[in-house]
């Protein structure tokens, strides 16, 4: 069940402590795509996100979107951020992963994978061996297959909690 449990969960990327994790020595920023960065049914990044970005390129990390959706999808998103991308990741398998880590020339020990579902990102994260961040969901409205998943990440995040504030 810990294979499940994310290193941390916030409420948005916005909420992550990059400076913290810069200061650990963290690099490379593997972010998931729908109701992570945006909605599943927007198209294009805001101005917020493409600031926020940029600052996080400012900064130095290496930055890479790491998506189930296709390739296009995930072009249209990047075309203002242009960062890293890996469309069809196919996550909770973890060979993409490992391609985007060596584009972004980063490491494990220098990798977190941030996003919004349990059994894809945290999973996978897990899986590659990177740290992982769980956020919460942008939006309520979702693809029928994420709807089926949230009943089960409720008690998995239930039983992380409870795990977290014995620890």
């Amino acid at each position: 069940m810990k294979n499940l449990y994310p290193d941390e969960y916030v409420s948005s990327i916005y909420k992550i402590n990059y400076t913290r994790l810069w200061s650990m020595g963290y690099r490379g920023l593997m972010f998931d795509l729908d109701n992570t960065l945006a909605a599943y049914d927007c198209k294009y990044p805001d101005e917020k996100l493409i600031r926020f970005f940029q600052w996080l390129k400012d900064k130095g990390f290496h930055v890479a979107i790491v998506s189930n959706n296709h390739k296009q999808r995930v072009s249209d998103f990047n075309r203002d951020l242009q960062i890293e991308t890996q469309p069809r990741a196919n996550k909770p398998l973890i060979c993409n992963i490992h391609k985007v880590m060596k584009r972004l020339d980063v490491t494990l020990g220098e990798s977190v994978f941030i996003g919004d579902q349990i059994f894809t990102d945290v999973w996978a994260g897990k899986r590659v061996g990177c740290r992982t961040i769980l956020v919460k969901p942008i939006q309520e409205k979702e693809q029928w297959i994420s709807n089926i998943k949230r009943g089960i990440e409720g008690k998995i995040l239930t039983r992380y909690k409870a795990y977290r504030n014995k620890a």
